[in-house]
């Protein structure tokens, strides 16, 4: 079933595609500062000029392509993409390792402009194309008793440097309760600005999960298992000091390191005001039920 949300974001709001190229635009030295802003097409004109589409296409976060900010861009052309299959496991009707075209075959893709937030205290706003990931889910056929899901990213050790040297322990997983992923906002990502995803930034298919920090929405997924035990996930496994399961974006829970009661816009320049954060991303009427009764400065 398509087209259970709808948006309240315009294209006057989308980060310009130009800028959107690498999302990661941090500068060397101020990881977690969210050093550059932007507030959208509408405003960009008032702000500082973005660096250029060659600076911010150097910095980017996928570490299976190497940790520094231009390995991404320089790397992730060698990421094998076709074809492309996804095993889905665990508690499901229908088990296998689909095909991409087949798993999607009969599903809508829809269009939805979302808000995305950084865990580094950054954030755009992102005309994404995907279909819902409870149609994906619906059609494999939960079973009775599962409550998690659980994501596993691609590992192509031939082509992927950042594998090579074991910078996380890979493969990078990721998980969801099920009812935040059956949840009408969160999707699979396909394409952006109606063009597939660029390989440094997930493709062919990703999760996209917007009331939740980046990290969350997991890249090149080739494995989707449905489970009744919370999923170990690699940055809580690295650190769960700093990251938690839920990782829901939360203006009164700091990371560690840095507040996350503000954010910068990329691409309004370096010195553009920084903006409030909103509880969960902006999305709290549409999600904060998924919460009630539980204690989010423990369940971070």
């Amino acid at each position: 079933m398509a087209y259970r949300w709808t948006n309240d974001l315009t294209p006057a709001d989308v980060t310009p595609k130009s800028v959107y190229l690498n999302r990661r635009q941090i500068l060397a030295g101020t990881v977690g500062l969210g050093a550059i802003g932007l507030a959208g097409a509408a405003t960009a004109q008032d702000a500082l000029e973005p660096n250029t589409l060659e600076e911010i296409t150097t910095y980017n976060n996928y570490y299976e392509f190497g940790t520094g900010k231009s390995d991404p861009a320089q790397n992730a052309h060698k990421l094998v993409t076709s074809p492309w299959s996804i095993k889905v496991d665990g508690m499901v009707d229908n088990p296998g390792d689909y095909a991409l075209a087949d798993l999607l075959d009969g599903l809508t893709v829809e269009d939805r402009i979302y808000r995305f937030r950084c865990v580094e205290a950054w954030s755009m706003v992102i005309p994404w194309n995907g279909i819902e990931l409870a149609d994906i889910l619906n059609k494999v056929g939960v079973q009775s008793g599962a409550k998690y899901v659980a994501f596993e990213t691609v590992v192509q050790p031939e082509n992927m440097i950042g594998v090579q040297r074991r910078v996380l322990d890979f493969p990078y997983v990721e998980g969801l309760r099920l009812d935040e992923a059956m949840h009408p906002l969160t999707i699979m990502a396909t394409g952006i600005y109606g063009e597939p995803i660029a390989n440094q930034n997930g493709a062919p298919i990703r999760l996209v999960v917007p009331w939740k920090y980046g990290f969350k929405s997991i890249k090149s997924i080739v494995r989707i298992t449905l489970t009744d035990e919370e999923p170990p996930i690699s940055w809580n496994k690295a650190n769960a000091r700093e990251y938690g399961f839920y990782s829901n974006v939360n203006p009164t829970v700091d990371h560690p390191r840095w507040s996350q009661a503000t954010e910068r816009r990329i691409g309004g320049g370096l010195f553009s005001p920084r903006i409030d954060t909103l509880m969960f991303n902006g999305y709290e009427d549409e999600v904060a039920s998924l919460y009630e009764g539980m204690d989010l400065t423990e369940f971070f």
